[in-house]
C-alpha cells in the first residue's frame, strides 16, 4: 500500500476538523478539548491534530492531517509538515483580516509549498463575498506563490474531495507521474 501525507490548516474554526471528517473512511482522530481562548467563538478547539484516512485505488491511501489553529500551537505545524506531499489551507473570509490569516499559513509552510503543492480553499463565502477569490489570487501573486484559489463548503465532502483532487493534480504536473 502507498500512502501519502496531506495536511489541512488554516484558522480555529476554519472547518479542517470538519473538512476530514467529511471525506475519511475511518473514524477521525481529534483532539479537541474544551477552548478557554475568549478570543475564538467556539467550544472545542484542535490542540494536537485531526487525522483520517481516504483510499484513492487499491493501493494508494491519503492521510489526512489537521493541525491546530491557534497560533500558540504552530509548533505542530512543522511536526504534521514533515513528509507531506500537499497542503490545503482553509481560509474563514468571515473573520477580520483573511489576507493576514492567509500570509501566517504560507509563511509557516513555506518549504511544504515551495517543495510540494498547495491549494486555498476560502469558506463563507456566501455570507462574506469579501474579499474576493481574485484579491486572494492577486494577494499570492504578490507574494510569488503559486496556489490554486477557490470557494469551498468543507462541510460538503463532493467540495473537500475536489480540493484534493486539484492538489494531486498539481503534485502530478510537477513530478510528470500520475497521481503522487
Amino acid at each position: 500500500m502507498i500512502e501519502h501525507k496531506i495536511i489541512f490548516t488554516g484558522t480555529t474554526g476554519a472547518g479542517k476538523t470538519t473538512a476530514i471528517a467529511a471525506v475519511s473512511e475511518i473514524t477521525p482522530l481529534n483532539t479537541d478539548v474544551r477552548n478557554t481562548d475568549p478570543e475564538v467563538l467556539k467550544a472545542m478547539t484542535t490542540t494536537g491534530l485531526d487525522y483520517g484516512e481516504l483510499t484513492l485505488g487499491q493501493n494508494e491511501k491519503l492521510r489526512l492531517y489537521g493541525t491546530p489553529g491557534q497560533q500558540r500551537f504552530d509548533f505542530m505545524w512543522k511536526v504534521l509538515g514533515r513528509g507531506a506531499l500537499g497542503l490545503v489551507i482553509l481560509i474563514d473570509n468571515s473573520q477580520p483580516r483573511p489576507l493576514e490569516d492567509l500570509d501566517a499559513y504560507l509563511d509557516g509552510f513555506a518549504n511544504l509549498i515551495s517543495e510540494g503543492a498547495c491549494v486555498i480553499a476560502v469558506g463563507r463565502l456566501d455570507t462574506h463575498p469579501n474579499p474576493g477569490l481574485d484579491v486572494y489570487s492577486l494577494h499570492l501573486e504578490k507574494r510569488n506563490v503559486l496556489c490554486p484559489v477557490i470557494g469551498a463548503d468543507v462541510r460538503d465532502a463532493t467540495q473537500v474531495i475536489q480540493l484534493l483532487e486539484l492538489l494531486l493534480l498539481q503534485l502530478e504536473s510537477k513530478t510528470g507521474v500520475s497521481n503522487p
